[in-house]
């Protein structure tokens, strides 16, 4: 099967840790606590152009597997969100994950995505 085009070959590798926002550091009390409630592999958090955030963990059934950005962005999406101002996922990956990369960007080309340790110390941001 070919790859998408929506994601990218080469998984974003956040670039140094960014000095957040406040607004941005409650993205990731936000996406932390998402993760904690479930158990789940990834939390994460957006923030749409009006400030109202969506926070969503990991899914991963037999017939269905999001990953917490892609949950987060899709539920900003279904409440009429056009636009993402910043996202976080707090996972224990190095690297942020294509498919919620590729979401973010599906609603903005700028936003910062901030990828965070799951003790909430910021790993690093991609900005791409």
């Amino acid at each position: 099967m070919p790859e998408s085009a929506a994601v990218p070959a080469a998984l974003p590798t956040p670039a140094d840790p960014a000095e957040l926002s406040a607004e941005d550091g409650k993205l990731v009390v936000l996406a932390r606590g998402a993760r904690g409630r479930v158990g789940a592999v990834e939390g994460a958090a957006v923030r749409d152009q009006d400030g109202r955030t969506y926070a969503a963990a990991s899914v991963a059934l037999p017939s269905l597997t999001l990953t917490a950005l892609q949950l987060a962005v899709a539920s900003a999406v279904a409440a009429g969100a056009s636009r993402l101002e910043a996202a976080v996922v707090v996972t224990e990956a190095s690297t942020l994950d294509g498919a919620g990369h590729a979401a973010v960007r599906d609603l903005s080309a700028d936003a910062p995505i901030h990828v965070a340790a799951p003790d909430g110390a910021v790993l690093g941001t991609v900005v791409e």
